[in-house]
């Protein structure tokens, strides 16, 4: 994911079915909407709702659709909102507050849904839940570059999304990668031919190769798998909402709602890459 500096932030209320019938009950809270402790102990920032930090777009994880916020990271939150017995009203900020913890430090959200990857850096800041999805990179390229892999990209135009593994990843290898503020203006900056190729996480080239124009026109040249993986974040010491999320990833997967979800938003289910180990890895993102 991505830092967005001079982005206007606004609140957007990620509403599904589900959310839209939850209610409060079994909760505390103060008559003029300020914290609240849910019947599982979970103390919230804003009574009678599971406020989360994210960056947007960042699709298939989540993006506005038709007015609402929506995706995987979305629809994996809602459950644990339900578990609470709240609803989840989501806020739109610069990833470098996730990175760094401001915004849960501050109060400001409940915890960070953001695709973001757990690192031992970001654990000085943040503590992160179970790790719920594993991520390769993908090189994706003009069909017209000749490019075949990763190794074709030395000597041509690559672009990354800033601060996010992809850029890490080829900056490593050498390459000195156009950085683009979003995972939509990376690929937009492919198919203007700004750039020959990008790095980007593979969900994201999934999701955007769905349009046939730009199948015909664009290829998966590599994957790279860098041992990504993707977490929620709380502010430091809050193990209850820790554990509430822990606990509504592993009912998700017990009774299959993991499995539709995964299906839904990302593409066919493969149990390997969908974050099923529980260990952290270092690489950055």
């Amino acid at each position: 994911m991505n830092s967005v500096l001079g982005r206007r932030t606004r609140i957007l209320a990620a509403t599904t079915a589900t959310a839209g019938l939850l209610l409060v009950a079994g909760c505390s809270s103060d008559d003029d909407g300020g914290k609240t402790t849910t019947a599982n102990g979970v103390e919230l920032v804003k009574g009678g709702q599971l406020t989360t930090c994210t960056h947007l777009p960042y699709p298939p994880f989540q993006s506005e659709i038709g007015g609402k916020v929506e995706g995987f990271d979305v629809s994996l939150i809602d459950l644990v909102a339900k578990d609470l017995g709240v609803k989840q009203d989501i806020l739109d900020q610069p990833f470098e507050n996730f990175k760094t913890g401001a915004s849960l430090n501050s109060g400001q959200c409940d915890l960070a849904a953001a695709g973001m990857t757990i690192t031992e850096e970001r654990k000085k800041n943040v503590d992160f839940s179970d790790p719920y999805f594993d991520a390769t990179q993908a090189v994706l390229a003009d069909k017209k570059s000749g490019i075949g892999s990763f190794a074709d990209l030395k000597g041509k135009k690559v672009g990354a999304q800033a601060q996010t593994t992809g850029e890490e990843y080829a900056k490593g290898k050498g390459l000195d990668p156009v950085s683009f503020e979003s995972s939509d203006a990376v690929l937009n900056g492919l198919r203007t031919g700004q750039v020959d190729a990008v790095v980007i996480d593979y969900p994201v080239v999934q999701g955007w190769l769905k349009d046939k124009a730009n199948a015909d026109a664009f290829t998966v040249a590599d994957n790279i798998n860098t041992g990504e993986q993707y977490g929620f974040s709380v502010k430091k010491g809050n193990t209850k909402l820790v554990e509430a999320i822990n606990k509504a990833l592993t009912d998700a997967r017990a009774d299959g709602t993991y499995k539709k979800l995964y299906e839904k938003w990302i593409g066919p289910y493969d149990e390997d890459a969908a974050g099923a180990s529980s260990a952290s890895p270092s690489a950055a993102s």
